[in-house]
């Protein structure tokens, strides 16, 4: 029984440390940069909102063609007469009067219209067609942003977990050092100013630690708070940045340049095209309309009680309706002049958009050299700090170098390891944004089933 007394707390710690440990592994999620892209595009409110604007704009163009159709009305009346009404004759001479009129009148029927010849009509279907592809390009337009924003923010989570790894090691360097000085001192090979030095360092270092912590925690809060998930939830890369390293070289523009699918373009021309058929519209007023209509009615006139004796006659009429418009004051033309000066204005801002985006890429390409030249050049430097450390520290085992020589090397070191991460982060968000600006769905990793092509 001693024995089970002793052995149950012990079974108890295991327990909750394995529970602990289920824990932790359910509530840490491992994601490729595909799998957060493809969650954040099915959970994102952003996305949502531009796909029911799709749906809205879809519907407001079944309105319109509903206008095609013919409008059915049905109307009933009834009236009860209080005073008939007298008319006064005069008849050879003789003024009489008498009532004229029923005491009930029953009057209901169907009424029908149909446009035959309506071009306003007609040409607003093809501004609601124009206006669905507004719509999609908006659409396409939040998808290629929020993913743009996924893959920065995904790469800026390895960026800080692989800081985070270097700043350790530092850390773990800084806290050997100073436990081997200690050790040298007990053993009086070391002076107590030697252990005082390392022990500074090993505290120097820890608060950089930390703030390497809090940069995860919070890069991890960005991404998901990007991909709509529980703040819960760990999210963390399944590669690193010197993974990335290998595949990021095959990232090649192959001199396209065509701005066609950037997504700022595409809704200028859709706004261009959407001006000038206004322009075709405003000219439309000046034409004659044309529709049918249909009327079928019964009526039924008695005196007493209303709901008796009551005789119906039906009567239907079918007809034409022309309506020419002649003059309204000059309101058409001044219509038509707006939408002619706004097609004008739109081809303006147009070309200047071309010229800015075209001046973008030759930014984001002069960015995208300069930054494959820095990570060359950086890994460089690291070899070379790396090098250098490993001599220092073979130097000071022999006494040749102080230890403030060593420390020197090995902030070195780990300043050249953390500029050449940066270096392969800035690379990685600059071809991302590139792609972005050339709206290209594939490279940045959209789904096919979930692009648009405005057709």
């Amino acid at each position: 029984m001693r024995f089970f007394r002793h052995l149950l707390p012990a079974a108890l710690l295991w327990a909750g440390a394995s529970a602990a440990a289920a824990q932790t592994t359910v509530d840490t999620l491992r994601l490729s940069r595909e799998e957060c892209v493809a969650i954040a595009l099915q959970e994102s409110q952003t996305v949502k909102v531009a796909n029911l604007e799709v749906k809205r704009m879809d519907y407001s163009k079944k309105e319109i063609l509903a206008s095609l159709f013919p409008t059915i009305d049905f109307s009933g009346a009834y009236q009860r007469s209080i005073e008939l009404q007298t008319v006064s004759m005069d008849m050879g001479g003789q003024s009489q009067q008498f009532k004229m009129g029923t005491d009930n009148v029953w009057n209901f029927g169907f009424s029908a219209a149909m446009p035959l010849v309506n071009a306003s009509l007609w040409k607003s279907i093809s501004l609601s067609d124009t206006q669905i592809l507004q719509s999609l390009e908006s659409a396409r337009a939040s998808r290629l942003d929020l993913v743009n924003n996924i893959n920065q923010a995904y790469y800026a989570l390895m960026l800080a977990i692989d800081s985070r790894e270097v700043i350790r090691a530092n850390y773990d360097l800084a806290v050997f050092n100073a436990g081997v000085y200690k050790k040298q001192f007990e053993a009086g090979t070391a002076s107590e100013y030697d252990v005082l030095r390392s022990s500074v360092q090993v505290t120097n270092v820890e608060p950089e630690l930390l703030q390497a912590d809090i940069a995860v925690k919070q890069c991890q809060l960005q991404l998901k708070v990007l991909m709509g998930i529980d703040h819960e939830v760990a999210v963390m890369p399944t590669i690193d940045l010197k993974d990335m390293k290998r595949e990021m070289y095959g990232y090649q523009l192959e001199g396209d340049r065509n701005l066609s699918r950037n997504t700022s373009l595409r809704s200028m021309d859709l706004n261009c095209k959407l001006a000038a058929q206004n322009v075709t519209l405003q000219k439309m007023a000046w034409v004659p309309s044309l529709s049918a209509t249909f009327n079928i009615n019964w009526n039924a006139m008695s005196n007493g009680n209303a709901f008796k004796n009551q005789s119906f006659n039906p009567y239907s009429t079918v007809g034409l309706a022309l309506q020419v418009p002649i003059f309204s004051g000059g309101s058409k033309l001044q219509k038509l002049r707006q939408a002619e000066v706004q097609v004008k204005e739109l081809d303006l801002q147009r070309e200047n958009l071309v010229n800015s985006l075209n001046m973008q890429v030759d930014l984001a390409l002069d960015n995208i050299d300069r930054q494959v030249r820095q990570i060359s050049s950086s890994e460089n430097g690291v070899r070379q700090a790396s090098k250098a450390l490993e001599i220092m520290q073979k130097s000071f085992e022999i006494g040749a170098a102080t230890y403030l020589d060593l420390r020197d090397s090995e902030i070195a070191n780990t300043s050249a390891q953390l500029a050449y991460l940066q270096s392969i982060y800035n690379y990685l968000v600059s071809t991302s944004e590139l792609d972005t600006l050339l709206g290209k769905e594939e490279a940045l990793g959209i789904p096919a089933e979930t692009t648009t092509t405005g057709k």
